[in-house]
């Protein structure tokens, strides 16, 4: 839940600021995309606290599995760059 919650914050402020080269040139992670994500993360969030609150572990896992998938391909979408090849 607390990945969640970090996600969704680094999503909601990424989607605040205009963005640099290789997020919103390479990856079109744009504003709109960055809030998406902040969303999604946000309802992961909440499914996670009704899992726990319920003591669901097995679907608090596989929400888990679901939601890593959903946090990498938000990382790797913009965190990565690309290698400047002038360097």
């Amino acid at each position: 839940m607390i990945l969640a919650l970090g996600v969704a914050a680094t999503a909601w402020q990424r989607g605040r600021l205009a963005g640099g080269f290789y997020d919103r040139g390479v990856y079109g992670m744009n504003a709109a995309a960055h809030r998406r994500y902040a969303i999604v993360s946000l309802a992961f969030a909440a499914y996670f606290a009704v899992a726990c609150a319920l003591r669901v572990e097995l679907a608090g896992t596989l929400g888990l599995a679901l939601y890593a998938l959903v946090a990498l391909l938000y990382g790797t979408s913009f965190l990565q760059g690309a290698h400047d090849p002038d360097e």
